[in-house]
């Protein structure tokens, strides 16, 4: 008998009880995607099938790739399965399923966007330790997209999850309020930013991110088979990808590394985000919080948490013309623009957006006050991000889908 809910079944073609979590996606690079799902006892020949459809035709290619999905035993009824698709070229969609020797998910479909046409971006964070609540600003995103729409794409500044070691915290922060509202995460692929509650700081074997550390630099299935990984040994949380005309680099804001401002600087001189018509980067802990648990902010020392953003990074944001960062961590919402050379009128302008309202308890304590931001909501939303060509629109909304705040960018 299968423990799925009822209103689950349409997800399936075969419903098996093998399947416990239905495949989530993530972006991998520029032409990849990583795929990870779950069952709840080991399943022979567990695989992963997909195609494309092809530019400029958009004719499908029905050349199937099959690729042996790698297996990592968390305990004796999560077992977890991972893939990478790709590379997929020139391709204007991608197809895909899931099987195993005796059942199959349903086919799911990527977009992908040329850089003229727009690009949807959902941007949430910090849903952590509060699922009621994002169960309803799921139930906001479902109003503004429509039923069975979504987006191209899903940044989730990070802190999905309250406690990373509970399994049940991810299938209950996580996985089952977005399988709830429609399942955004098999058709929309995720750009994670890692968050502190994610992720075991250590960086030791002990990683309990044993569903969203993505393995950025990783290039095939085969290998997320490679000791380094299997042992838990191997995380790499900065990365890069473009979404139609825009370039987001993302960041690790906790453990600074002489490897990641070695890729950050480079990144930032690429031709990719130079050419840009917007350039985006973000990170969990914003570089300027204002809004945090007075005692633990100065007594416990959290205030130097992501230190290094602000004094090293932000820097070089300013000098190669950052347009945008994102970032959560701070549990409401605040936006301010600035000019990236407050001596030069010349200089073009940067704007900080803090997005950590998808779900965890509220900061609504005052610990600093950095005079840059114009629109402060001490409530829960998320952010709507559409990029098309020459524009750039954001527009965060709250959980009865009212507006607090909008701006563009238009060149």
């Amino acid at each position: 008998m299968s423990s799925m809910p009822l209103d689950l079944m349409d997800d399936w073609v075969i419903i098996s009880h093998e399947f416990q979590k239905l495949p989530m996606v993530f972006e991998h690079g520029q032409e990849q995607y990583y795929v990870v799902w779950e069952t709840n006892k080991p399943a022979s020949e567990s695989l992963l099938e997909w195609w494309v459809d092809t530019l400029p035709s958009n004719k499908q290619d029905r050349a199937h790739h099959v690729v042996e999905a790698q297996y990592k035993l968390l305990d004796e009824s999560h077992h977890r399965y991972s893939a990478i698709i790709g590379p997929v070229g020139l391709a204007s969609a991608v197809h895909y399923r899931c099987t195993t020797s005796t059942a199959s998910t349903k086919e799911y479909t990527i977009a992908r966007r040329s850089k003229t046409e727009l690009t949807q971006i959902l941007v949430i964070s910090d849903n952590q330790h509060g699922d009621d609540v994002f169960r309803q600003v799921l139930a906001a995103i479902q109003n503004h997209y429509g039923r069975n729409v979504f987006p191209d794409a899903i940044l989730h500044a990070g802190d999905s999850v309250q406690h990373v070691e509970r399994l049940e915290d991810w299938q209950d922060q996580l996985f089952s309020p977005l399988e709830d509202a429609g399942g955004y995460q098999h058709r929309s692929p995720m750009v994670f930013v890692s968050g502190n509650h994610d992720h075991d700081k250590a960086r030791t074997p002990s990683n309990w991110n044993v569903y969203a550390d993505m393995y950025h630099g990783v290039a095939t299935t085969e290998g997320l088979g490679a000791p380094e990984v299997v042992n838990g040994l191997y995380h790499r949380f900065y990365h890069a990808v473009s979404l139609g005309s825009a370039r987001i680099i993302s960041l690790d804001a906790e453990c600074p590394s002489a490897e990641q401002s070695a890729f950050l600087e480079r990144e930032l001189q690429s031709e990719a985000f130079q050419s840009s018509q917007f350039r985006i980067v973000t990170m969990h802990i914003a570089p300027y919080i204002e809004f945090w648990d007075p005692y633990t902010w100065n007594e416990k020392g959290e205030k130097h948490w992501g230190e290094h953003v602000r004094l090293e990074y932000d820097q070089l944001f300013r000098q190669y013309n950052v347009d945008l960062v994102i970032s959560g961590h701070q549990h409401n919402y605040q936006r301010g623009t600035v000019r990236r050379n407050p001596q030069s009128a010349d200089g073009g302008s940067i704007t900080y957006a803090i997005v950590g309202g998808a779900g965890g308890g509220l900061d609504l304590v005052r610990v600093e006050d950095w005079d840059m931001y114009t629109v402060t909501y001490l409530d829960h939303h998320f952010v709507s991000l559409e990029i098309e060509n020459r524009e750039l629109r954001w527009t965060a909304k709250n959980r009865a889908g009212d507006i607090i705040d909008q701006f563009n960018i238009v060149r």
